[in-house]
């Protein structure tokens, strides 16, 4: 493997320091000049019409200056598609969840806003809600959406091969439903927005987000305003996990109220509206029936989903279609066949999360442990005899450039000694087995790819330009170290301006795992792009050939003969001298098929590069309490090239603690008509750092043929893959196979009475 100067090492992340000593500043901290409080008056209702709206009496307290409606915008709605395009941030017609946005109030201080609120009339006629699957699917139901008869919000269909003769050659057939709830990311940060308007009418505007760019089109739509004078700045922002991927309504009755008021306002949410008022994870029910031949190959996969879509279609049609897809890129399979239906509910907007469907991967994997143990085949050779390929097609037509899963799933077989242990291990302890894989990107249009620009200053430092936005993951340390690694500059001489949409080129943003991959791809081209023209103003005066040359140490010298050298700054001075000012230019698309659609045509290469990753967790279970003990975890991922595995083992832990630990032992939201009953970390139980098992972590390196140094996602498939195997591992413990998640202890204490009652029937009728 080609040895590299900067990228590849574990170094320390440029912002580090200043997060870990509270330097840094989110939104919430911002303060501008004669800034505002904003506050948003929500439904109680969870499906009602509205009457009347009458904000007269706010308008007149006192220290108020804006009060805004639905009327006081212009009837837009927001959908990431434009056949999903289904939500007025402030309704006008009805409500349709417990905590939608009815109006706002800026004004010069909280206790002002909030009393304005309470002068606020509205007048509503209650409407029959729908709050599970099954009531909104239920003949007769009510619509949430009049226009969509069965609340049926999107249905993907996926038919590959001949799957009715896949199952009449199997030799064994079996079929399961799987389940799980709503969960939440609880990011660090709550959300927040900080908006105000300049003398020309240009908004700036300040939030946590996973795509600047992504940000300012809808809103410039909302705000019927040209997307160049809609300024999307950037800030820190403390976490994402697919909940920051799409705009908020906060985002434009901010805006509104900056409008009218003409003066800065900042919205920031209580936790409580953080969970019910942004995006979730979704709550979703699956059929998986699979038939295997005698070894345990998959030859026929007919999978049924429904996902509760809450009251809007947000990103629906990614939503239904990631879980499946994931699945599809793991394991080989010729026949197969999906039906994804999101359906609408009188609940709280679903949206991306980074586990894309405790129930379906878990089911998957778990069901093929289930096949196993019929076969007498052991869960690490079932997965190894259905494992992807390098150089496969995905049913959907995707080609596999790089895949390491099957060195991930021997590599974590290896060093947990699963074989040793499997069914071997005292009572109630167990160990499991998860595999899943992720895609880098998806086709996302004109906002796919990525651009970026580099220049030089004269003392030989540089400037970089990019749209990459850095959600806590480390984006802009992988920036910098891949421009270090090009210019051959230490960090502390690179300047990062990045994801800002008045200065910084288009980005897809931190979304669908692919910023290394497409920005990363684009910054280092624009690296190369500027090392090409110092080489060319460099060759003359080291009397060498431009293509023997090398950047390193700050110099620019002959290969293999360092000491015939100049360094960057006076190559950088003597083009300007001469008229020339060193500047590059990158960009990156990624290859995917352009035709590729969602729900109309889900066929194509959906993205360039695919990672893949495998998981095992060891657990005791207490019998007596059904209280789980994790007590170790090996994860391993093929990530085609660890840029800094440092970095790169950060983001393993916090897909172990968000899919395994929380995921499948303690995340769910509770309901009652509804209303979200545990909407803050009190009763919403996030796993803390004592709670987190000793972790293994294993890279694996297939160096993929398209990404920057070979890179292609990471840390993604490790968060699906934990919660398989923590699943895995707990009914291996216990001896019966749960299939409603997350495993909590009610859950197992009542399957293992169920358990003993059947063991018991046994021994008497023997």
């Amino acid at each position: 493997m080609k040895k590299y100067s900067y990228v590849g090492k574990s170094a320390k992340r440029i912002d580090t320091a200043s997060k870990a000593c509270g330097e840094v500043l989110f939104t919430a901290d911002l303060t501008l000049p004669r800034m505002l409080v904003g506050k948003v008056l929500r439904s109680p209702h969870s499906h009602a019409r509205i009457v009347s709206i009458d904000t007269s009496k706010a308008e007149k307290l006192p220290g108020v200056k804006a009060v805004v409606t639905g009327k006081d915008g212009f009837g837009e709605k927001w959908g990431v598609f434009r056949y999903t395009q289904d939500q007025a941030f402030m309704p006008t017609d009805k409500v349709r969840y417990v905590g939608e946005e009815v109006a706002a109030v800026a004004a010069v201080d909280e206790d002002t806003a909030l009393a304005a609120l309470d002068l606020i009339d509205v007048r509503y006629e209650l409407l029959p809600p729908v709050y599970t699957i099954e009531e909104a699917m239920a003949e007769g139901a009510p619509l949430i959406h009049e226009d969509k008869p069965g609340n049926l919000n999107i249905h993907v269909n996926i038919d590959v091969g001949d799957v009715e003769k896949g199952f009449r050659d199997s030799y064994l057939i079996v079929e399961d439903e799987f389940s799980a709830p709503e969960d939440s990311y609880f990011q660090s940060e709550p959300y927040a927005v900080v908006a105000q308007f300049d003398n020309n009418g240009n908004l700036e505007i300040w939030m946590p987000n996973a795509g600047p760019h992504l940000k300012a089109k809808p809103l410039s739509n909302c705000l019927h305003m040209p997307l160049s004078k809609v300024r999307v700045r950037k800030i820190a922002i403390g976490g994402h996990f697919g909940g920051r991927s799409e705009i908020n309504p906060a985002d434009v009755v901010c805006a509104f109220l900056a409008k009218k008021a003409k003066l800065p306002v900042k919205i920031v949410y209580t936790r409580e509206e953080n969970s019910v008022c942004t995006r979730q994870g979704h709550g979703m029910k699956v059929k998986i029936k699979t038939g295997v031949d005698k070894y345990g190959k998959v030859l026929a996969r007919d999978i049924t989903s429904y996902l509760d879509g809450g009251a809007y279609s947000s990103t629906g049609p990614i939503a239904v279609s990631v879980p499946f897809l994931c699945m599809e890129q793991a394991y080989r399979m010729d026949n197969v066949r999906f039906n994804g239906y999101r359906i609408f509910t009188n609940k709280p907007i679903r949206g991306m999360i980074r586990i894309h469907g405790r129930a379906f991967g878990t089911g998957v994997d778990l069901q093929l442990d289930m096949i196993g143990e019929k076969l007498g085949i052991d869960p690490i050779e079932m997965r190894l005899r259905n494992a992807r390929q390098p150089g496969d097609t995905t049913p959907t037509k995707s080609f596999v450039a790089s895949c390491g899963l099957s060195e991930t799933i021997k590599i974590t077989a290896e060093h947990s000694h699963f074989m040793e242990k499997f069914n071997k291990l005292p009572p109630f302890h167990g160990i499991g087995i998860g595999v899943n894989s992720v895609q880098t990107g998806f086709p996302m249009g004109i906002r796919g790819g990525s651009q970026a620009f580099i220049k030089f200053t004269e003392d030989g430092t540089v400037t970089v330009i990019s749209g990459v936005v850095d959600n806590g993951q480390g984006n802009d340390n992988m920036i910098v170290q891949i421009t270090s690694e090009e210019l051959g500059l230490p960090p502390e001489d690179i300047q990062l301006v990045t994801a800002d949409t008045e200065v910084t080129p288009s980005d897809p943003g931190s979304y669908s795992m692919c910023e290394t991959f497409v920005g990363g791809n684009a910054v280092r081209l624009a690296a190369i792009d500027a090392k090409e023209q110092l080489f060319g103003v460099a060759a003359p005066m080291l009397k060498a050939d431009a293509k023997d040359l090398v950047a390193k140490d700050r110099k620019i010298m002959v290969k293999d003969h360092p000491e015939i050298s100049i360094s960057l700054g006076k190559a950088v001075r003597t083009a300007l001298a001469r008229g020339q000012s060193i500047s590059g230019q990158g960009s990156y698309w990624p290859k995917v098929d352009p035709k590729r659609e969602w729900v109309e045509n889900p066929y194509g290469q959906l993205c360039e590069a695919f990672s893949f990753g495998a998981t095992i967790a060891e657990v005791k279970v207490d019998p007596e309490t059904g209280m789980v003990e994790v007590i170790e975890v090996w994860a391993a991922q093929d990530l085609g090239m660890a840029l800094n595995p440092k970095v790169v083992e950060g983001q393993f832990e916090g897909g172990i603690a968000m899919g395994g630990q929380g995921g499948m032992l303690t995340e769910y939201h509770l309901w009652n008509k509804g209303r979200v009953l545990n909407p803050n970390q009190l009763e919403y139980k996030v796993p803390l750092a004592a709670d987190m098992p000793k972790i293994n972590c294993y890279i694996v390196e297939t160096i993929d043929p398209n990404g920057p140094y070979g890179a292609k996602e990471s840390g993604m498939s490790v968060s699906m893959s934990a919660a398989q195997a923590y699943c895995g591992a707990i009914c291996n413990a216990i001896g019966v196979y749960i299939k409603e998640y997350p495993i909590t202890p009610d859950k197992i204490l009542k399957a293992l009475e169920e358990k003993n009652k059947s063991d018991n029937n046994k021994k008497q009728k023997k």
